[in-house]
């Protein structure tokens, strides 16, 4: 099924999706890419997830280790920092109270058709 979601819906919920998917377990950047094509986010690349990842990296939210392998060059695997986790339940407890706010003006609007 395709969402239908706007860029301004995307590059709003982006950062929370990347917060909350690391909050569950470590992830490297093409398996961040895939959940969240998964996920709803179709239309996503990596022109956008990667400076995304650097700007919450260098806002402390998120950090990253290389990760090497035998086969194959080093790719780096992001995980969520203390300071991730506070900033993500900030803002999921915004995000539910503008969606709550936002019903509420439906139900009002409604009410007075």
């Amino acid at each position: 099924m395709v969402v239908d979601w706007t860029s301004e819906l995307v590059r709003a919920a982006l950062p929370r999706a990347v917060l909350t998917l690391l909050s569950v377990q470590q992830q490297h950047g093409y398996g961040m890419l895939e959940l969240l094509r998964d996920h709803g986010f179709e239309r996503i690349k990596g022109g956008t997830l990667y400076p995304l990842l650097r700007r919450l990296e260098e806002q402390g939210l998120i950090d990253h280790a290389w990760e090497h392998e035998t086969s194959g060059p080093g790719r780096k695997v992001f995980t969520l920092t203390h300071l991730g986790h506070a900033e993500l339940d900030r803002s999921v407890l915004a995000w539910n109270r503008m969606n709550d706010d936002l019903a509420d003006l439906r139900a009002t609007n409604r009410d007075a058709s």
